[in-house]
């Protein structure tokens, strides 16, 4: 699953800044949809991660059963928060 690819499937374009407020809400209700169903631990993990760009990605223990996951997910944010403060 390809960044792009999941921009175009929930928002309809790969560029963010012209996407309205609402166009924004919308992709965001897609993905947690989505992700309520998706049964593939990488695709879970790949929709959670955008989830969290866009500041809609559930508490851990509730998006993923699996300790490894949990863990992963919070790697993937300390790696964000430490290129925030780069």
């Amino acid at each position: 699953m390809d960044f792009d690819d999941q921009l175009r499937r929930y928002f309809g374009s790969t560029d963010l800044a012209s996407l309205t407020p609402g166009g924004v809400d919308a992709g965001v209700e897609r993905m947690a949809v989505d992700f309520g169903m998706e049964q593939d631990r990488g695709r879970r993990f790949a929709l959670w991660t955008v989830m969290h760009l866009f500041g809609a990605a559930p508490d851990l223990d509730v998006a993923f059963k699996d300790e490894e996951d949990r863990n992963a997910a919070r790697d993937f944010m300390d790696m964000l928060a430490r290129a925030e403060e780069s």
